[in-house]
């Protein structure tokens, strides 16, 4: 019998971030499997507006309905159409209302979550936390959210599934070389320049990315590698902009950092091409998709070691993890890879059997199956 799927998301095309990525990739993969299964899918987005899936590459168009903020006409029809379809896919926690309500009338249709991370991993109200119990699965993006959510939530086990997320099958290859002097050009870099790259949200809610500690790291790193930059990319509010230009001014670093802003989506791969380490130590990510895309460039990369950047490094085989921290692990890991880099170059083979979109298609598939 055909699974017919509906899924519903917040955001597909509107924003550019993780979850953004994972619904788009995921989106495709519904899709195509349903072409081989000979089973129907269906694409709703609450925040989208129906035109933003107009020419992109991942699904029909005539598949999704974006429904521009109208949130009574999107929570409406997607009961209406839940109550049709065998199994509904909520993109993220705060659908669980939905999802809840299509179990309430339709019993028999399976209810599955994606679970990326920080949204899952503090406490719930009472009302969402009850809700919950209308998944079927849970499908977590890494371990660590996985066990968060049976540690916190009391979610049975057998209800959890671990899918990593995977690489977008239409990142761009790495430019030529003349591409990278340009970029280099552009930022006052010398071809004897060595370059650490991070790219994030910069947000002082969101200073768990670690770039702070990295700062602190370049100090003693300098000493040894004076030709040491750090490229931080991201867009920034101006109360997290102020702390940093003051954090830099107080290392004496002025020389050594730039603070890039937004890059947009075409221009990240000319970004990792230039850099020669990616680090970003993290205390709560969910995964952290920009990990793979930096090693699929074939970057080395250093991660921290609390979170679901674990995943993203297969436990350290792809790269180093540090005490996020531990100001001191940061600067050694840097030296490290300073020192030999080429070792810790990730592994293509091993990237590719863990975090191909052709091998999470598979995956996804059996979950759902």
């Amino acid at each position: 019998m055909p699974n017919n799927i509906l899924f519903l998301t917040l955001k597909v095309f509107a924003a550019t971030g993780g979850i953004e990525k994972v619904c788009r990739v995921a989106g495709k993969a519904f899709y195509e499997s349903s072409i081989s299964n000979n089973s129907l899918v269906q694409i709703y987005s609450m925040y989208d507006k129906h035109a933003d899936a107009d020419e992109n590459r991942y699904f029909p168009s005539e598949i999704f309905h974006g429904f521009g903020m109208k949130k009574m006409k999107f929570i409406i029809e997607a009961i209406q159409q839940g109550k049709k379809s065998n199994t509904v896919i909520l993109s993220h926690i705060n659908l669980i209302m939905v999802g809840w309500l299509i179990k309430k009338i339709s019993p028999s249709t399976r209810i599955m979550l994606f679970a990326h991370g920080i949204e899952v991993w503090e406490s719930l109200s009472k009302r969402k936390k009850m809700m919950l119990g209308c998944c079927d699965k849970i499908i977590a993006v890494s371990q660590y959210t996985s066990q968060k959510l049976q540690d916190l939530h009391g979610i049975p086990a057998k209800k959890c599934s671990v899918l990593n997320n995977c690489l977008d099958p239409y990142l761009p290859f790495a430019p030529a070389v003349t591409g990278k002097c340009d970029l280099r050009n552009k930022y006052g870099y010398t071809q004897e320049d060595i370059i650490l790259f991070t790219l994030t949200r910069l947000a002082s809610k969101e200073r768990y990315k670690g770039y702070d500690k990295v700062l602190q790291a370049m100090v003693a790193l300098k000493h040894t590698q004076p030709n040491l930059k750090y490229l931080l990319a991201g867009s920034y509010d101006a109360l997290e902009k102020s702390y940093l230009d003051e954090l830099i001014k107080k290392l004496g670093l002025e020389d050594s950092v730039t603070i890039a802003g937004f890059i947009k989506e075409e221009d990240l791969v000319d970004h990792f091409s230039i850099a020669n380490i990616y680090v970003m130590p993290s205390m709560k990510e969910g995964f952290g998709i920009v990990f793979i895309e930096a090693m699929y460039y074939g970057l080395p990369v250093i991660a921290g070691n609390k979170d679901g950047s674990v995943d993203a490094l297969c436990n350290g085989e792809l790269g180093i993890l540090v005490d996020p921290q531990d100001i001191k692990a940061i600067e050694e890991a840097i030296g490290e890879m300073l020192l030999h880099g080429e070792q810790y170059k990730p592994d293509q083979k091993i990237l590719m059997e863990h975090f191909s979109y052709k091998n999470y298609k598979i995956k996804l598939e059996k979950l759902i199956a």
